[in-house]
């Protein structure tokens, strides 16, 4: 999984662009999801999305995904679940302090943070604490939620 973890950071600027057609094509699609009903949905494309991204990105499934505002590397894959930056004990080389045979998820977070073409970098941003109740859901899906809440309140991020 390392392996596939630093070639997603390397290409991390198309596969960001193919996850935003995704997430493009999902919202164009939610009148038809909402007729349907998100509740069927969740379990089949939340399967489909578990494992592709376990294989591009050796996701955790938290269904919060921020792969777009790390570069593509998965911050679950830290030892310390930590979600807005790297401990403070990463190694000289990059290399994590707990697991020294894995890079620091957060030092290819940056990396693939930097190939990204955005001239902002959310990498900065800080991020909200996992939500447990949501592990093992569709981020997909609620992404698309949030986008409809938004577009029906007018608010934005």
């Amino acid at each position: 999984m390392y392996r596939m973890r630093r070639w997603s950071v390397n290409n991390a600027r198309w596969l960001k662009k193919a996850y935003d057609i995704v997430e493009i094509l999902l919202v164009k699609v939610s009148p038809v999801l909402n007729r349907v009903g998100y509740s069927r949905i969740e379990k089949p494309l939340s399967m489909i999305e578990k494992t592709s991204k376990k294989f591009l990105f050796d996701s955790k499934s938290c269904g919060q995904c921020i792969l777009g505002a790390t570069g593509m590397s998965c911050p679950m894959n830290c030892p310390k679940s930590i979600r807005n930056g790297p401990c403070g004990g990463v190694r000289a080389d990059g290399s994590c302090e707990v697991d020294p045979s894995m890079e620091c998820v957060w030092v290819l977070a940056w990396e693939g943070n930097q190939r990204l073409v955005s001239s902002n970098y959310p990498i900065q941003r800080v991020q909200p604490a996992v939500d447990n109740r949501l592990v093992n859901h569709s981020a997909w899906l609620r992404e698309v939620r949030l986008k409809e809440n938004r577009t029906i309140t007018g608010t934005h991020p």
